[in-house]
């Protein structure tokens, strides 16, 4: 696999080897918006042009789901019969798909567009936490970091994971979607998931608590089906979890009982997942990264999911998209991107069922895109892909479906769908901080 570092100028801005503790000089950050897009990819294009110079991204539009390449066609389509052709553009978990499904898994390449555009406030704090947002505590905490986008010009791979971490995703929402288990037969059955987030910047009364250390308030609520009704979830995620570990709640609807959750972390089983993803697989990752060492290998060009409106067809059903094995090929997009290349490696002594992760993050929007999951015996075992979609009526990028392949089992986990959940993403909601307590999941869970 071919894997490249940036022009010279912003390598030796990265300082890759050694894990950075300082932020970047002025003369540095005064490349975003110049050399660099304001939250720092390289703005120019490839040298062969099938990456196009950043413009701005997708103009913002309240046609969330109109999609403006509906006419284009693939520029080719990736089989099992001619992957070796694009193996240098596509990870080992690429691959293994290819191999493990050789019959149906296929990736449709289209022209890229990079659409990834944020608000003007988010460029704004960019520039600034580039000149003052620095890691603490051995990576495991951020200081003088204004609310998203720690690193737009990272220096290690922590820096990298953190911006991922502290993405630009709306500062308060409400999202139903279905996380659907499929089964190596296609079986499936849609589970409904109510979850509200806030960060604290953006609460009615924010202020009124200690809130220094907190990223963002979540609640999450299974609606459907009503096997698994009543049981809520309540995190208030903590910046720098080694000084303060993630605080979790659930409300039991049997007992009628809310109890503190610090299990809720890790390698934990994800909500309603039938065992196929860890709590940390949720948004690809999150949580604490101190479990890991992150290794910042470079940036490679690779064939990722992206513009995912397809997918997001609200004229389409879950029965459309979800086939055995994999997401139905029919509905996907891909197309060729740059991303940022990070290894992380279970440290000595400690535990998780992921003995190594490798992380290919869009430079553009700063998610990740392409996910290696490795047990403890250096095995392969898990792929996922995040199928980006910008959601242009808030100049938010996020995922249209977060897939999660098991490459043992042949089962598979989807989550974000939202194609017959009516709005889906309601990114105007504002909450305060007392629909984030203890005693407002009880309430929901009656």
């Amino acid at each position: 696999m071919t894997t490249y570092f940036p022009t010279k100028p912003l390598l030796l801005a990265m300082a890759i080897a050694l894990p950075a503790h300082a932020a970047v000089s002025p003369e540095q950050a005064n490349k975003l918006g110049q050399s660099l897009t304001p939250v720092g990819a390289e703005m120019q294009g490839n040298a062969d042009g099938s990456i196009p110079a950043w413009n701005g991204g997708l103009a913002q539009s309240e046609e969330r789901y109109t999609n403006p390449f509906a006419d284009e066609q693939p520029l080719f389509v990736i089989t099992a019969d001619n992957v070796d052709q694009y193996a240098d553009r596509l990870s080992p978990g690429q691959l293994a798909l290819f191999k493990r499904y050789p019959d149906s898994f296929r990736m449709p390449v289209y022209p890229t567009h990079r659409t990834a555009a944020y608000p003007e406030s988010v460029y704004t704090k960019a520039r600034k936490n580039a000149e003052q947002t620095e890691l603490t505590d051995g990576g495991n905490g951020l200081s003088n970091f204004d609310e998203t986008l720690a690193f737009p010009i990272p220096q290690n791979g922590l820096e990298v994971i953190w911006n991922h971490i502290t993405r630009y995703r709306g500062g308060a929402l409400e999202r139903t979607f279905v996380q659907v288990p499929v089964q190596a037969n296609g079986a499936f059955t849609p589970i409904r998931i109510n979850e509200k987030m806030s960060w604290p910047e953006y609460l009615k009364d924010q202020g009124k608590n200690d809130q220094d250390n907190i990223l963002f308030y979540f609640v999450q609520q299974v609606e459907a089906p009503a096997r698994l009704t009543g049981e809520v979830l309540l995190v208030h995620e903590t910046l720098n979890q080694i000084k303060q570990s993630r605080q979790a709640w659930t409300y039991n609807a049997g007992q009628r009982r809310v109890r503190r959750a610090p299990q809720i972390a890790y390698d934990a089983p994800g909500t309603a997942s039938d065992g196929q993803r860890t709590t940390d697989n949720l948004d690809i990752f999150n949580g604490a990264p101190d479990r890991y060492e992150w290794n910042l290998v470079g940036k490679q060009e690779l064939y990722i999911p992206y513009n995912s409106f397809n997918l997001a067809d609200r004229e389409l059903s879950y029965d459309d998209l979800l086939k055995p094995g994999h997401l139905n090929p029919d509905h996907t997009r891909y197309e060729l991107h740059r991303v940022w290349k990070v290894e992380a490696t279970l440290k000595d002594g400690e535990r998780h069922i992921y003995g190594k992760r490798v992380f290919y993050i869009d430079e553009d929007s700063w998610q990740i895109a392409i996910a290696d999951h490795y047990d403890t015996r250096g095995e392969l075992w898990r792929v996922a892909e995040g199928h980006a979609f910008p959601y242009r009526d808030a100049l938010i990028p996020w995922y249209s479906a977060e897939a999660l392949y098991d490459l043992q089992s042949g089962r598979y986990l989807v989550g974000s769908l939202t194609n017959e959940e009516g709005k889906g993403f309601d990114f105007n909601q504002r909450f305060k901080y007392n629909d984030f307590t203890p005693q407002a999941i009880r309430r929901l869970g009656r």
